[in-house]
């Protein structure tokens, strides 16, 4: 998996946000015994807005010469030229507005930054590439929002060839997103890659999210907003374990593909608010039951099957070890 000399140079869009720059902090945590990135990697440039929920702090590493950053949207055409400057063969696109609640407030946002974002960047890649397709990835971070919503009461699961039916504007950006993708691909045999992964927690999360944000809560005493019952179902995966799945997907996937990531770890909203209470002492009085979101999905549940028998990937945080980890970091 590791190795020297260096030959490739991987553009990260979005690496300021959360699962951006774990990704980067887990890349420079795992050098192999000469001092390489993974996958031959020789330099890594990081491309971020630095919208309200980046932070550039969350990136953890020494002060690195093969570490470069630009303060940039993803919609610039400059982004050719981040390219061309730094000779990009390999591409990850986290960049997105990925609220759902701002979304529904302002759908605009979440088109232009998650639907013309990733065409601009999509563009720029086929340009400066110019056709030459060999050794050249370009992995798109989606999500499993895009499938719409599963009974609560089945054992059904997401699989990549679910039908995709968003239900909010934010799903919709993503999967339009998804689709133009593809359709390089088909159209051109363009070398992307699709992910989709579920909910993610962990290091870095911004406090809109519902675990930072009931953690934060809890640990002030301030009332837990839960919306409707509760009751809706999430699949959840450690952010971690993620980022080793999107660069098992770099170095394995196959082009014009779709891997579904997951953890096999479905709980209620209410489930993980009142774990979080018992681990902090904190009574369930505080919990606030409020008007439901718009649109709100009841269950999601991801088949990760595809990419752990085609990849050999898996899961290896569990959830209860998981979440204390994340909460400890907020105490």
């Amino acid at each position: 998996m590791y190795g020297c000399p260096n030959m490739n140079n991987l553009l990260i869009t979005g690496g300021a946000g959360f699962i951006g720059s774990n990704f980067i902090n887990m890349l420079f945590n795992n050098l192999c015994s000469n001092g390489c990135l993974p996958l031959q990697i020789n330099s890594v440039v990081n491309v971020d807005k630095l919208t309200y929920s980046a932070n550039l702090n969350n990136i953890k590493i020494d002060k690195k010469t093969n570490y470069i950053f630009y303060e940039m949207d993803i919609c610039d055409s400059n982004i050719y030229d981040v390219l061309a400057k730094h000779k990009i063969n390999y591409i990850i696109n986290f960049a997105a507005e990925s609220h759902v609640d701002n979304s529904i407030i302002n759908p605009n946002i979440f088109v232009k930054t998650n639907v013309l974002g990733t065409a601009n960047l999509l563009a720029c890649a086929k340009n400066y590439w110019n056709n030459d397709f060999e050794n050249k990835k370009f992995i798109q971070i989606s999500t499993d929002e895009v499938y719409g919503s599963l009974s609560e009461n089945s054992n059904d699961k997401f699989t990549e060839k679910t039908p995709l039916e968003p239900h909010s504007p934010y799903s919709a950006s993503k999967a339009s997103a998804d689709l133009l993708a593809l359709s390089y691909y088909y159209t051109y045999r363009f070398p992307v890659a699709i992910t989709r992964c579920s909910n993610n927690y962990g290091a870095n999360q911004h406090r809109e999210k519902l675990i930072p944000l009931m953690i934060y809560n809890a640990i002030n005493n301030l009332p837990l907003p839960v919306y409707g019952d509760g009751k809706n179902i999430r699949d959840w995966i450690y952010v971690e374990d993620h980022c080793n799945a999107i660069l098992k997907v770099l170095e394995k996937g196959k082009a014009g593909e779709i891997y579904n990531i997951g953890a096999n770890t479905e709980k209620t909203n209410i489930e993980i608010v009142n774990l979080i209470l018992e681990y902090l002492d904190k009574p369930k009085t505080l919990i606030k039951y409020v008007e439901d979101r718009l649109g709100h999905d009841r269950r999601y549940g991801i088949d990760a099957s595809k990419i752990m028998n085609e990849l050999k990937w898996k899961p290896l945080t569990p959830f209860e070890e998981g979440i204390i980890k994340t909460i400890e970091r907020k105490t």
